[in-house]
C-alpha cells in the first residue's frame, strides 16, 4: 500500500507540475500578444483613448478576462513592451504556442486595435505587416483580416447611429 501511495503522491505531482507549466505557457502567451497590441497603439506615437479601450475589450474577449485581470495585463505589456528591443521575442512565443488559425487571431486583434481611432497610419501598417511576416501569417490573409475588421467596424458604426 505504501507504494501505491508513493506512486500516487509522485503522478499527482507530474499532473500539478504540468497544470502549472500549461498556466505559465498560457500566461506568457497572453503577455506577448498584450505586448504587440500596447506596440500596435504606441507606434503612431499618439496614445488614443479608443485604441486602449480595444485593447481591454479584445483583450478581455480573446482570453475570457475580468476588467482587473485586463488592466493588469495591460500594464506588464506596456512594461514589456518598452524593454523590448524588437518583435521577435513576442512572435516567438505566439508562434510556438499558436497554430496558423491562432496567428491569424493575433493579427486581426491588431488590426482591431490600429483601426479603433478611425485610421490606419503607415507606422501600424508597416508593424502588421512585419508581425504577419513572422508569424507566418500570409500577405493574402493579413489583406482579409483587415478587410473583415474595417466590415465589422462599419456595421457597428452603422447600428450606434
Amino acid at each position: 500500500m505504501a507504494l501505491w501511495n508513493t506512486v500516487k503522491d509522485f503522478m499527482d505531482h507530474l499532473v500539478q507540475n504540468e497544470d502549472d507549466a500549461n498556466d505559465l505557457e498560457e500566461e506568457e502567451l497572453r503577455l506577448a500578444a498584450a505586448a504587440l497590441l500596447v506596440r500596435a497603439m504606441v507606434i503612431d506615437g499618439e496614445i488614443d483613448k479608443r485604441e486602449r479601450e480595444a485593447i481591454k475589450r479584445v483583450l478581455e474577449q480573446r482570453f475570457g478576462m475580468d476588467a482587473a485581470q485586463t488592466k493588469q495585463l495591460v500594464a506588464q505589456a506596456e512594461e514589456r513592451e518598452h524593454e523590448a528591443v524588437d518583435l521577435y521575442s513576442f512572435t516567438s512565443v505566439i508562434t510556438s504556442k499558436l497554430d496558423n488559425e491562432g496567428r491569424q487571431k493575433i493579427v486581426e486583434m491588431l488590426w482591431e486595435i490600429v483601426m479603433a481611432d478611425g485610421e490606419v497610419h503607415e507606422f501600424e501598417s508597416n508593424l502588421i505587416w512585419r508581425v504577419a511576416e513572422l508569424l507566418g501569417v500570409s500577405s493574402r490573409d493579413r489583406i482579409r483580416l483587415r478587410k473583415k475588421v474595417e466590415q465589422n467596424q462599419m456595421k457597428s458604426v452603422g447600428s450606434d447611429g
